[in-house]
C-alpha cells in the first residue's frame, strides 16, 4: 500500500516498509518473492494511476488560474520538452532517485508521453529499485547474526581508534598549553 502511495505522497516511508518485509523474509517469517511482487505491482499500479490521471485531467487543471500559479506555461513547456528529449532513459533514471520518483509519472502524463514510453521504464526502474532493496535486506536478515558479530568487532576497533584520538588530542593540547605557560 505504501509503495503505491509514494507516487502521490513522496515522503511516505515505502522503502522502510519494504526493508522491514525483506528483513522478515530473511529471517524466515515472510517470502522474499512475495514481498518484492506485492511491492513492485503496487508501486507500478500507483505510478500508472497517477500517470493516467495527469494525462487525462492535468492539462485542463494547469490551464486554469490556480494551475498556472502552481506551474506556469513556460515551466510546463520546459518539462514537456525535457520529457520528449530524454524519454525512456530519463524516466528510468529519475525513478531510481528517492523522492524524485514520485514526480515522474504525473509529469510524464502532463507531457503527453504514450503509455508504453512512460510506463515501461517506470516499471523497469521500480523493479530494479525494489528488487535490489529486497535482495540486499533479505541477505541482511538471513545473515543477521554474522552481521551483528562483525559490527561488534568493528565497533570495538572504532572505540580503540576514538580512544587513541582522544589521548592524542589531550596530549597535543597539553603540550600547547604548557608551551604558552612557559612564554
Amino acid at each position: 500500500m505504501l509503495a503505491a502511495l509514494e507516487n502521490v505522497f513522496p515522503l511516505v516511508p515505502a522503502d522502510s516498509t519494504v526493508a522491514l518485509g525483506a528483513f522478515l523474509a530473511g529471517r524466515g517469517t515472510l517470502h522474499a518473492g512475495v514481498v518484492f511482487g506485492v511491492t513492485w505491482s503496487a508501486n507500478v499500479a500507483g505510478g500508472a494511476a497517477v500517470y493516467w490521471l495527469a494525462r487525462r485531467f492535468g492539462r485542463d487543471f494547469f490551464t486554469r488560474p490556480a494551475g498556472r500559479r502552481l506551474l506556469p506555461a513556460a515551466v510546463l513547456a520546459h518539462i514537456e520538452a525535457q520529457y520528449h528529449r530524454h524519454g525512456a532513459y530519463g524516466i528510468f533514471l529519475s525513478r531510481l532517485l528517492p523522492v524524485w520518483r514520485a514526480v515522474v509519472p504525473p509529469f510524464a502524463g502532463l507531457a503527453g508521453l504514450s503509455a508504453p514510453r512512460a510506463l515501461v521504464p517506470l516499471a523497469l526502474a521500480s523493479g530494479l529499485w525494489y528488487g535490489a532493496l529486497t535482495l540486499s535486506v533479505t541477505a541482511l536478515g538471513t545473515n543477521f547474526d554474522a552481521v551483528v558479530s562483525l559490527l561488534s568487532h568493528v565497533n570495538r576497533a572504532l572505540g580503540v581508534v576514538a580512544l587513541g584520538a582522544l589521548i592524542f588530542l589531550f596530549v597535543f593540547l597539553g603540550v600547547r598549553v604548557a608551551r604558552r605557560l612557559k612564554r
